[in-house]
């Protein structure tokens, strides 16, 4: 009896355990996973923390830093995959599991959703007001716009055009609400117009607001300065020292000479290791090269050049010889050659174009002879020879009778070219004399007077006055004549001309 209990038991656990075997077969499931990437359209940018749904429902995910997810254990079947995250468009894939242990890879491209993003304002342009006149060479331009999106970054483009000339002004991806516009000419009407961009919404502009700026002042004093790559540049200005740079500090331009007649201003600029010849609008617009044999000889700073009263000619020296040239570059001339083939520095030439003078030296700047000729190379008269020590600064009066020039009085001579005393000079022609204007007005000790002319009504001389240290700033005076006193003009400045 008890043998049947055991059989029938064993019996029975038999058939319980063959029917849970069968059961786990038939029920198992068969899966796969879903994989892919998440990326901005248009930048191909990751995005993190997007979440991944699929329908039929499954497991939720969020992507990770680069853009990646994955969802493991998915049945087989068909399924929506769907990406969303805020300020973005909502993105569906459809994806298909075929087999056990298959992996679908999806890529989204995610939108920008801009449905909910306004657009910023229409910039509203403030300063300067609409059909202002009389503004300066440099204007700061200013507008307003918001935008309701405390989120968005406002971007500007400020388009700014003239009635002078074609040239366009764009400036792009402005943050701040103005921008200094510099580098104006005078008389001249100028339109600008701002845009703005939220990187959403379409750009928006401005309405057009225009300016003029002041007519061209009549300034008749120009000078140079020194920048601090050692380029020197031209400075327009009136007697109170109201001013403008003439041209660029990136090219080097010096010895201004303004010409009332013609309109113009002549001056030297260096042009790939030469010397040569310019004229340009007195606001610095229109530059034209003169010459195309260079202006050369000792020392470049040193060289100077003349324009005839008539405004069609020039002389210029170059080397040992003397040039003639027409003011448009043409009718180049050689008018006159060193008998001793010494280097001609200056020459001026007279109002009634009927002399020139003319400074020679050495290749140091030395054996200095100052002398006149007439038109035909004849010397008229020496003003200074067999002297040592450096001279310059060549200026016939108006009426032709009188010659400035200076000359250091110490002799020194180095090859720096250094001077120790130089003094402002008026040679008289008729009666062969000379005056010391420097000693008469009490030069300081220890200074040099250099690069003289004579004012327009010859009752002044303006000069450069400088430290003979030969690195101490220089600064521009004026003489007067009649009561012998000295007047500060412009500071750190040099090479002066008064028309």
């Amino acid at each position: 009896m008890k043998n049947i209990i055991i059989h029938t038991f064993l019996a029975v656990l038999l058939v319980f355990g063959l029917t849970s075997c069968s059961e786990d077969l038939i029920d198992k499931v068969q899966s796969g996973s879903i994989k892919g990437t998440v990326i901005k359209k248009g930048t191909n940018q990751p995005l993190k923390n997007v979440k991944i749904s699929t329908s039929p429902s499954t497991e939720t995910v969020f992507t990770k830093d680069d853009g990646s997810f994955l969802i493991e254990n998915v049945p087989i079947g068909d399924y929506s995959v769907r990406a969303e995250m805020s300020g973005y468009l909502a993105s569906l894939q459809g994806v298909n599991i075929k087999n056990d242990q298959q992996t679908v890879s999806v890529v989204f491209e995610m939108s920008d959703d801009t449905s909910s993003n306004s657009p910023p304002t229409i910039p509203q342009l403030i300063s300067p007001i609409d059909n202002a006149v009389d503004q300066p060479l440099a204007v700061d331009l200013s507008w307003t716009s918001t935008d309701p999106d405390s989120t968005d970054v406002l971007k500007y483009k400020l388009t700014v055009k003239n009635d002078f000339d074609q040239n366009i002004i764009e400036i792009n991806d402005l943050t701040a609400k103005h921008y200094y516009l510099e580098n104006l000419k005078y008389g001249v009407t100028y339109y600008w117009q701002v845009q703005v961009s939220d990187g959403v919404n379409p750009p928006a502009n401005s309405t057009v607001f225009r300016f003029k700026t002041s007519a061209m002042p009549n300034n008749r004093f120009h000078y140079v300065k020194k920048n601090i790559n050692g380029n020197y540049y031209i400075v327009s200005s009136n007697d109170t020292n109201v001013n403008f740079s003439m041209t660029p500090t990136t090219l080097s331009s010096f010895r201004p000479r303004l010409n009332q007649n013609a309109g113009l201003v002549a001056f030297l600029r260096n042009v790939g290791g030469n010397v040569h010849l310019f004229t340009a609008q007195p606001d610095g617009s229109d530059v034209f090269q003169v010459t195309t044999v260079p202006v050369a000889g000792f020392n470049n700073s040193e060289l100077d050049f003349a324009w005839k009263s008539n405004v069609q000619e020039f002389i210029y020296p170059n080397f040992n010889n003397l040039y003639r040239i027409n003011k448009d570059g043409s009718g180049l001339q050689l008018i006159y050659t060193t008998p001793d083939g010494s280097f001609i520095t200056e020459c001026d030439w007279s109002h009634d174009g009927s002399k020139i003078a003319i400074k020679t030296n050495d290749a140091h700047g030395y054996n200095v002879k100052i002398y006149v000729i007439d038109m035909a190379g004849n010397t008229l008269n020496t003003v200074l020879q067999n002297v040592s020590g450096a001279a310059g600064g060549l200026n016939f009066s108006v009426d032709g009778n009188q010659l400035l020039y200076t000359y250091d009085i110490s002799g020194h001579q180095e090859p720096s070219y250094r001077q120790l005393d130089t003094r402002i000079f008026v040679y008289n022609l008729q009666n062969d004399t000379r005056k010391d204007w420097s000693a008469v007005t009490s030069k300081a000790s220890g200074t040099n007077d250099l690069d003289p002319r004579f004012s327009p009504n010859n009752a002044e001389i303006i000069f450069t006055n400088t430290s003979n240290d030969n690195i101490s700033p220089r600064n521009i005076y004026k003489i007067n004549l009649q009561d012998n006193t000295r007047t500060a003009l412009f500071p750190n400045a040099e090479m002066p001309d008064w028309e």
